[in-house]
């Protein structure tokens, strides 16, 4: 089946919720998703499949030139199968578009052969501080 992905495309608060919560192993929570990307956000991407949605990639940003990825998340049963590199390729089209000249991303070492080998992301060193 067609995997379709949108840049700023349409969703609910509910099936993101129900989306963020297999993906990242929490219990589904009440987040008002929309209101808080419309607000913070310079885009994001869903992957839809038959009307499902199967992916997602929040685009913040600075204001300027600098976007960064958060909450990439990809349906289980569409895991390995590519929906996750069309997320981030097309979370790059919508900040390059958007004038960014950066998109960073943090991941843990699992994530590594993802975001470097199948999505060309180049690693950096970077610095983190739990608050």
């Amino acid at each position: 089946m067609t995997i379709s992905c949108a840049w700023r495309g349409p969703f609910t608060d509910d099936e993101l919720n129900l989306l963020h919560a297999e993906g990242f192993g929490h219990p589904v929570l009440e987040i008002g998703w929309s209101a808080r990307l419309h607000r913070h956000s310079l885009g994001w991407v869903c992957a839809r499949q038959s009307g499902d949605l199967v992916g997602f990639v929040n685009v913040a940003w600075d204001g300027g030139v600098h976007a960064f990825l958060l909450d990439t998340v990809v349906a289980g049963a569409r895991h390995r199968t590519g929906v996750g590199r069309v997320l981030v390729a097309a979370a790059v089209a919508g900040a390059r578009a958007a004038g960014c000249e950066w998109l960073h991303v943090d991941f843990e070492e699992r994530l590594r052969p993802f975001y470097v080998e199948a999505c060309g992301l180049v690693p950096t060193e970077a610095g983190l501080v739990r608050l």
